[in-house]
C-alpha cells in the first residue's frame, strides 16, 4: 500500500496527507476549492495548540482571545450574561487562512494537490485485488487506499451511509467587518444550538447553529438578526453565509462505520465533531493524524479503535447529555441560566468552565466533577451574595446588562 488518494483538502485531509507524505507514501489530495472561507467560528482550543504547536508558531493572521462572555436568553426577551477570563486563550483563524496553511504544509511534504471534484469512488472493483478507482473531471485515477475527508454531506461512501438530518446542523451567519476582543456565546430557551460571535484577525464571525431536523433556515436567521441587533452590530458590508455541519446523535457516533479494507473516513465525514460545542477543528486534525499513523503502521483496521479510545467515546457521551444542557432545568431555572449565575459567583465553577473551553475536561468525568464540587460551588455563591462587589478579594468578573 503505497499510493493514497485523499478526497478533501481541509484540516483532516491535509493533516493525513502531510504525515503520509513525510513517511514516504505517494499521496494525491483532491480538493475542488483549495482556498475558501468555511462558514464557522474557526476557534482552536488550547488542546489543539498544545498538540500541534505549528498552529501558533507562525506569522499568519489570527486572533488570540482571552475573554469569553456567556449569555442565557429568556422567553421574556431579557438575558443574563457574564464575562470571564479564559485562563488558557483560544486562537481563532479565518478558515481560509487555516486551510491554506494546512494544505501548503501537505504540499511541502510531497503531496500532489489536484484542484478537482471527485465524482465517484469505487472501492470494490470487478476482480479480487483490483485497486480503488476514482473519477475526477472524467479522468480515472487508481490508488491502493482512499481517505474520504470531504465534509459532513459527503456522498462518496463505500460501505456506510450519509449522515441523517438529525445528525446534521444548519449554520447561518455573517462575516462582519468589525473588531471585538470578547468571544460571545448565547443560549436560547429550549433551543438545541447556540449563537456565537468570534473575533477574527480582521472581522467577526457571527452566526447560529441548530439541528437541521428541527429548525428551518428562516427560524435560524430570525434569531441571528435579533442577536446582531442586541449586540449593537451592523451588517453593512458583511458577507452572509450558510452551511451544514455534523452534530451527530449518540447512536451514530457509536455505530458509524468509519473504515474498511481500502478506505476510511476522517473529519466531518466521520462525524468527528463535539455535539455540544460544535468544535470540529481539533477532531478533524486528530482523526487525520490517527488515520495516517494506522496506515504507516500497516494496520488500517486499528484506526476505528484508536478513534474510539482517543475521543469518540467521549463525544458519544456528550451527545447523550446535550439535550440536558440545552433544554434541562436545575434548581428551578434553565441549566444555561444557572451556568451564568454560577460563573458570576463561584471561582470553582469558573475553573471548570475554563477547562471545558480549553478542551482539558472530558465529558465522561464532567458529571462526577460537577457533583463533587457542588457543595463548594454553592458555598461560594452563598458567600458572594453577602459580600460587597467592591471587596478587594473578590474574583474578577463582569456581568453585563440585561437585554
Amino acid at each position: 500500500m503505497k499510493e493514497i488518494s485523499i478526497v478533501g483538502g481541509g484540516p483532516s485531509g491535509s493533516m493525513c496527507g502531510e504525515r503520509l507524505a513525510r513517511a514516504g507514501y505517494d499521496v494525491t489530495i483532491f480538493e475542488e476549492r483549495p482556498s475558501w472561507e468555511k462558514p464557522c467560528g474557526g476557534g482552536l482550543t488550547r488542546k489543539a495548540i498544545e498538540k500541534y504547536p505549528f498552529l501558533m508558531d507562525n506569522s499568519l493572521p489570527k486572533r488570540e482571545v482571552n475573554t469569553a462572555e456567556i449569555i442565557s436568553g429568556h422567553r421574556s426577551g431579557r438575558s443574563q450574561r457574564v464575562q470571564f477570563d479564559l485562563g488558557r486563550p483560544i486562537v481563532i483563524y479565518s478558515r481560509k487562512v487555516l486551510n491554506t496553511l494546512l494544505l501548503e504544509r501537505a504540499a511541502s511534504a510531497g503531496c500532489r494537490v489536484v484542484e478537482s471534484r471527485v465524482a465517484s469512488v469505487d472501492t470494490h472493483g470487478d476482480t479480487p485485488g483490483e485497486r480503488v478507482r476514482l473519477t475526477a473531471r472524467g479522468v480515472e485515477h487508481k490508488c491502493d487506499f482512499v481517505v474520504l475527508a470531504g465534509g459532513a454531506r459527503n456522498q462518496l461512501l463505500p460501505d456506510t451511509t450519509p449522515l441523517r438530518p438529525q445528525d446534521l446542523e444548519m449554520t447561518v451567519g455573517y462575516f462582519i467587518p468589525a473588531s471585538e476582543d470578547v468571544l460571545k456565546i448565547k443560549f436560547l430557551p429550549q433551543f438545541e444550538g447556540y449563537l456565537w460571535s468570534f473575533p477574527r484577525a480582521d472581522h467577526l464571525s457571527v452566526g447560529i447553529c441548530g439541528k437541521m431536523a428541527e429548525y428551518s433556515s428562516q427560524t435560524l436567521r430570525e434569531h441571528l438578526e435579533r442577536f446582531v441587533n442586541e449586540e449593537g452590530l451592523s451588517i453593512h458590508g458583511a458577507q452572509f453565509f450558510a452551511h451544514v455541519l455534523p452534530a451527530p446523535e449518540a447512536d451514530t457516533i457509536h455505530h458509524r462505520r468509519v473504515a474498511g479494507k481500502n478506505w476510511a473516513l476522517a473529519g466531518d465525514a466521520a462525524a468527528c465533531t463535539d455535539p455540544i460545542t460544535g468544535e470540529g477543528l481539533y477532531y478533524a486534525l486528530r482523526s487525520g493524524d490517527l488515520l495516517a499513523e494506522a496506515l504507516i503502521q500497516a494496520a488500517p483496521e486499528a484506526y476505528s479503535a484508536q478513534l474510539w479510545t482517543e475521543f469518540s467515546e467521549d463525544l458519544e457521551f456528550a451527545a447523550r447529555i446535550a439535550r440536558v444542557l440545552f433544554r434541562g432545568q436545575f434548581l428551578g431555572a434553565a441549566v444555561t441560566t444557572r451556568m451564568v449565575q454560577f460563573l458570576r459567583r463561584s471561582p470553582t465553577f469558573r475553573e471548570l468552565v475554563r477547562d471545558i473551553f480549553s478542551g482539558s475536561q472530558s465529558y465522561r468525568t464532567l458529571k462526577r466533577r460537577l457533583w463533587s464540587q457542588l457543595g463548594g460551588t454553592l458555598a461560594e455563591i452563598a458567600r458572594s451574595m453577602f459580600e460587597s462587589p467592591a471587596a478587594p478579594h473578590a474574583e474578577p468578573y463582569s456581568a453585563g446588562p440585561s437585554n
